[in-house]
């Protein structure tokens, strides 16, 4: 079986490919081509977000690739804005109809701030009430069928345990920056003693680490290329990765994860400093 077929359990019970296409900063007329290729070549999950405004464009690369929706999971996002229930449930109707699906897999909070005021120092803004409401209509939309798993992303430990605390419901997932040189030990080991699963994006770095030289040196001891290392050591951790990207060579590529980092090599890049 392909690895983009693997799956995760989710603490909800509800399995997650652990590979899904990013869809972040592609606009909708160039989403639609990247996802029905990708589809055609074996994705199933396909990451987006209400911020994001393609989703006009999945429907249709979705349409294009002609496989059925059932046999897709799509995660999307509330908005760091919204910070209602109303706005919450607004963001969620608004994606159900640009999707044109009755259902969204897993969604989202994407950020525990609105983005203006979002960094992980403890002296930021906290938005601990709002985000309980925000959290209140995404269980609501659970409930009703609207949604198979609920999340969210960028969350901090603190952030964690007042959504928790004041509902009883933790999320299934937090989508953070993660990647080789950036691993926020202190945010994952909460979520993994909590059964909470990591989904692990930015994992090239922001593009830093594609020329890092001890990178490449493992990445020609494996045959592959410093991206395939990068997407590989969160797998290797047991974490969602989001590769993007527009070009057919790169998805195929980003796809092709399918081996195994020794523990050696694990240990030195986890010990790894990056500039």
């Amino acid at each position: 079986m392909s690895i983009l077929h693997e799956t995760y359990q989710l603490n909800n019970g509800v399995s997650i490919p652990k590979i899904a296409l990013g869809t972040w900063q592609i606009a909708t007329p160039d989403a639609v081509h990247p996802t029905e290729f990708a589809l055609k070549n074996g994705y199933i999950h396909i990451d987006t977000a209400h911020g994001y405004g393609n989703a006009k464009g999945i429907r249709e690369g979705i349409k294009a690739s002609g496989v059925k929706r059932e046999d897709i999971f799509i995660t999307s996002k509330v908005r760091g804005e919204s910070k209602s229930y109303h706005e919450a449930m607004g963001n969620i109707h608004d994606d159900l109809e640009d999707l044109n699906t009755d259902y969204i897999d897993l969604m989202l909070i994407h950020c525990p701030t609105p983005w203006r005021f979002f960094n992980h120092k403890p002296t930021r803004p906290h938005f601990y009430k709002e985000n309980v409401a925000v959290w209140r209509a995404m269980i609501e939309a659970k409930e009703q069928g609207l949604l198979r798993a609920i999340g969210v992303s960028n969350f901090n430990v603190d952030d964690l345990k007042q959504l928790i605390e004041a509902t009883g419901v933790k999320p299934a997932v937090n989508q953070i920056r993660f990647s080789i040189g950036h691993t926020q030990p202190e945010i994952v080991a909460f979520c993994q003693e909590n059964d909470i699963l990591i989904e692990a994006y930015s994992s090239l770095g922001t593009g830093r680490l594609l020329e890092n030289e001890a990178i490449k040196k493992i990445a020609d001891k494996y045959g592959k290329t410093v991206a395939q290392i990068a997407y590989r050591y969160p797998i290797q951790k047991g974490m969602v990765v989001l590769p993007k990207s527009v070009h057919d060579k790169y998805i195929l590529e980003n796809a092709d994860i399918d081996f195994e980092i020794d523990a050696e090599d694990m240990a030195f890049l986890d010990n790894l400093e990056v500039e």
